[in-house]
């Protein structure tokens, strides 16, 4: 594929694309006049909306297939009884990768384009994907479609291949981060689910949680499981048995996630630690606790679990939290928020005192490391993200846009974090997939400084006095020192 047709896949909006025309009918509509309905406008997807013209859910040829017909429903009965209520909508100035990507995150096949308030019509994911034919997007859809383990494995070692193409035409790093979690994402909901097959359905509503860089969306390939469960309150006679079930599923999923190339966390933040697996009222203790103890030990474990996010389950359990953790926010923390900067001010960029790259000797290369490079700018978005009670899963990139728009940061800053952030990322990226392709080596963050061009180690040095500038202003408002 040529880099013409790469840019168009990666920079075509969906106001770009012809939109189907939006069918409807009522909920209270017969299933067999909806199938009228859908026959005479030849089209496989009807919405339907209740009384006031609120759109409330979809019907598609495969759910009269699989719903109605062998199931021998009635087909006197209303639509709403089998319609699927996963309504997503999708502005037409977002780009199509954000599109697809939209779909396979929220397990929706549809999505309704509303321009101002007004749904102008609707795309299906298999129409994107036809029209992408030759994107490392369509690749999710094969993951998607895995049969085995083994299968899901092979898929994920064609990752870094991906990776290495995507970054070759030039797409942004931003980009290439969504894809790769994405991927992770579509095989960690296909292992659970398998994992509740073989388990039996859950006791409660539950919520599975990736933490870190994968919370994020901002998955390297060098990356290890963070994950942890919140279930549903339960009786005290029921405790014992909720919990069990979800310590057994949590080292199931652990072990195949394992075995597909996500290796365990060497800190132990897993939902197989009995520590990250909890009810809601217990999870809501800790962070009660992480907050009100305002100490260094606690500030890092809230600073993880911050960017956690849901990828399985119940998502109003998640909402229920972030909700109490929004309330507990507000209150007179001050000390809190001190002890969250200290963290964030613990790594410093690889400076020397004369302006050069710090390195150290690792098997006779000097190296720095570029993850630790990074790190400043994850933590300085997110404590200031959590100051200004900035909660949506958002990556760091969109974390400091947010800060911009309320003005934390002037434009000038913003452009300075964001460029600096993803250039890091993106050498990053290339580093480790060229360690996988070309050398058959395990991917790591340890840059060779020799194999820089002096392009690079002076935009490096560039980006690493920004940083140090960024953490200065960072130290003077929530320490009131220089030092």
């Amino acid at each position: 594929m040529d880099n013409k047709l790469a840019d168009r896949i990666y920079t075509s909006r969906i106001g770009d694309i012809t939109f189907k025309k939006i069918v409807s009918c009522m909920a209270s509509t017969p299933i067999f006049e909806a199938a009228k309905i859908m026959a005479e406008n030849k089209t496989s997807c009807i919405f339907i909306t209740d009384e006031e013209g609120n759109f409330k859910g979809f019907i598609t040829d495969i759910i009269l297939r699989d719903q109605v017909i062998a199931k021998q429903l009635d087909v006197q009965v209303s639509v709403s009884t089998i319609m699927d209520p996963n309504i997503v909508t999708i502005s037409p100035h977002s780009f199509v990768y954000e599109a697809i990507l939209m779909m396979f995150g929220k397990k929706s096949r549809y999505l309704l384009v509303e321009d101002n308030g007004a749904f102008v019509g609707f795309l299906s994911r298999n129409r994107l994907l036809s029209e992408q034919a030759e994107s490392p997007l369509v690749f999710i859809q094969s993951v998607k479609s895995a049969a085995s383990l083994s299968d899901l494995k092979n898929k994920w070692q064609k990752v870094p291949h991906i990776v290495a193409q995507l970054l070759d035409r030039g797409v942004h790093a931003k980009i290439v981060n969504e894809i790769v979690t994405t991927i992770a994402d579509t095989i960690s909901f296909k292992i659970i689910e398998e994992t509740i097959v073989k388990l039996g359905t859950p006791p409660v509503k539950f919520v599975f949680m990736v933490l870190g860089s994968e919370g994020r969306k901002e998955l390297s390939l060098k990356t290890d499981q963070d994950n942890a469960i919140l279930y549903e309150d339960t009786t005290d006679s029921r405790r014992a048995e909720v919990r069990s079930y979800f310590l057994d599923f949590a080292t199931q999923v652990s072990d195949k996630l394992n075995y597909v190339g996500f290796v365990y966390c060497d800190g132990d933040y897993m939902a197989t630690n009995p520590n990250w697996t909890h009810s809601l009222s217990h999870w809501k203790y800790n962070y009660k606790n992480w907050i009100e103890e305002a100490l260094p030990e606690t500030a890092v474990k809230f600073a993880a679990f911050f960017d956690c996010r849901a990828i399985y389950g119940d998502l109003s359990l998640m909402e229920r939290l972030r909700a109490f953790v929004d309330d507990e926010l507000q209150k007179p923390i001050e000390k809190f928020y001190v002890y969250l900067a200290k963290n964030a001010l613990l790594y410093v960029p690889p400076l020397t005192y004369f302006r050069n790259i710090r390195t150290q000797k690792i098997a006779k290369k000097e190296v720095f490391d570029i993850k630790t490079a990074m790190t400043p700018i994850v933590d300085l978005a997110r404590v200031y993200a959590l100051q200004n009670r900035i909660f949506q899963n958002e990556n760091t990139g969109e974390r400091l846009k947010r800060l911009k728009q309320i003005d934390v940061f002037n434009e000038q800053q913003y452009n300075d974090l964001n460029h600096a952030y993803y250039y890091l990322m993106a050498l990053r990226l290339k580093h480790q997939a060229n360690l996988i392709i070309e050398q058959h080596a395990e991917p790591n963050n340890l840059i060779e400084v020799d194999s820089l061009t002096k392009i690079e180690k002076v935009t490096l040095v560039e980006i690493f006095k920004i940083i140090l500038n960024f953490q200065s202003g960072m130290r003077m408002k929530f320490t009131n020192t220089l030092n």
